[in-house]
């Protein structure tokens, strides 16, 4: 196994390596909904509007689906095996994902599309391996801190993919790209992280644990186990609601934007590249001077009310171009949850465990992504495009009640939770 300077600096292979896997994921951001919404390249003329929204969201579903299995999956099996070659095998799943949806578009196959996004929902559950890495090599000062190191790793990846997105699909600029470019694009980065991992990953796990469970029925019992315990529970619950706002908004912004501005796939890519400007901002900036002078709670707290307030911000701008001028105010706030949510969970879990703990937070978190799909997909159809950021707002204010009331308020000084300052 290679070593050298990526073994003495893990943090920064780590943040490569998301890196360019979310630059797969951004460059795909802005093709989906207009390919189902308004192209007709995938599906036929005649479908309606509420069809192709339940679509887009059963498509969008069969993703989360997967990844809820197979989270906690890589989550232990990592915990048994190594970070590495467990992060390094479930790449080969992604690059396979890509070529397939490429495929799909090609041959308007939509059956094939969906295949493709079971392969990527479960190679997509190599995050929880991600974090165990983090994990592996932070000390609980600094957790906050390398969590969004890994934050600010995505959000870069979403400045830069979604514009790439946007060009890849864009014929007047080169006569053979199309919707399935960006795919087949997709497909190559995966190849190039896949070598990158191979040359520079070092194994951060110091002791396997080689009596972890591995089971594909993983992801279901260790949601039990999860609720059960009564450190963790109040934590999966915020995690829970705040993901299924979250989920609301950026499963189906997209058609919001598009129903309401009439925005292209380019406009879109454009729109999501300057989120991740914020993103950047607030994970690789903001949040680490925040985390050296505050706990997890202390942020949290405040950010998860901020967070439910901004969604119906969106609400309120009449033209395109003051959709730009709202991006902070959903940006920070959720930009600085996020890791901290993560942060706590894996300080009030055992070292052995940290694999296993992220792995159940992550199916909490895609079992939420699952259970918006389809109900997203039936209220654009059925309610219009405003209530998906109205169902956001709700569900993030809960998870907020829910954070102040049972975390918060509660905790014992000596508890791992325990609030105030570092």
């Amino acid at each position: 196994m290679p070593n050298g300077s990526s073994a003495r600096r893990p943090i920064v292979t780590i943040f490569l390596t998301v890196f360019l896997d979310l630059l797969g994921v951004g460059i795909i951001i802005p093709i989906t909904a207009p390919l189902l919404i308004e192209g007709n390249e995938l599906v036929d003329a005649t479908m309606s509007y509420s069809q192709r929204t339940n679509l887009l969201g059963w498509l969008l579903g069969i993703f989360s689906l997967c990844q809820f299995f197979s989270a906690p999956l890589l989550g232990s099996l990592s915990d048994k095996f190594g970070r590495r070659k467990v992060l390094f095998y479930s790449l080969f799943a992604t690059i396979f994902g890509y070529i397939l949806f490429s495929l799909g578009i090609y041959l308007r196959n939509i059956p094939l599309l969906f295949i493709s996004r079971g392969f990527l929902g479960a190679a997509a559950g190599n995050l929880s391996v991600v974090y165990s890495a983090i994990a592996d090599v932070s000390d609980p000062q600094a957790k906050a801190r390398n969590f969004g190191l890994v934050g600010a790793a995505f959000s870069l990846g979403f400045i830069v993919g979604p514009v790439m997105g946007g060009l890849l699909s864009d014929d007047s600029l080169v006569s053979w790209f199309s919707y399935a470019t960006p795919f087949a694009f997709s497909a190559l980065l995966a190849t190039l992280n896949l070598v990158l991992i191979y040359l520079n990953f070092p194994e951060t796990l110091a002791t396997p644990n080689r009596q972890a469970v591995i089971s594909v029925w993983t992801g279901v019992r260790n949601l039990g186990k999860g609720f059960n315990s009564e450190t963790l529970r109040p934590i999966f619950i915020v995690v829970f609601l705040f993901t299924l706002g979250f989920s609301f908004f950026i499963q189906f912004f997209q058609v919001f934007l598009i129903k309401k501005f009439a925005w292209t796939a380019q406009q879109l890519s454009y729109y999501f590249g300057y989120v991740g400007v914020w993103g950047v901002i607030t994970q690789g900036g903001l949040l680490r001077l925040l985390s050296k002078r505050f706990k997890p709670q202390r942020v949290i707290v405040i950010t998860l009310f901020f967070n439910a307030l901004a969604y119906l911000v969106f609400l309120l701008p009449q033209v395109g171009w003051q959709m730009f001028l709202v991006v902070p105010l959903l940006s920070i706030p959720q930009g600085l949850t996020f890791p901290n949510l993560s942060s706590l969970a894996s300080n009030a879990a055992p070292p052995q465990l940290q694999g296993e703990t992220l792995g159940i937070q992550q199916s909490v978190q895609t079992l939420a992504q699952f259970v918006v799909t389809p109900i997203g997909g039936f209220a654009l159809g059925v309610f219009g495009v405003s209530s998906v950021l109205w169902c956001a707002s709700a569900f993030v204010m809960l998870a907020w009640l829910v954070f102040y009331g049972l975390i918060w308020r509660r905790q014992e000084p000596s508890s791992p939770l325990a609030v105030g300052n570092q």
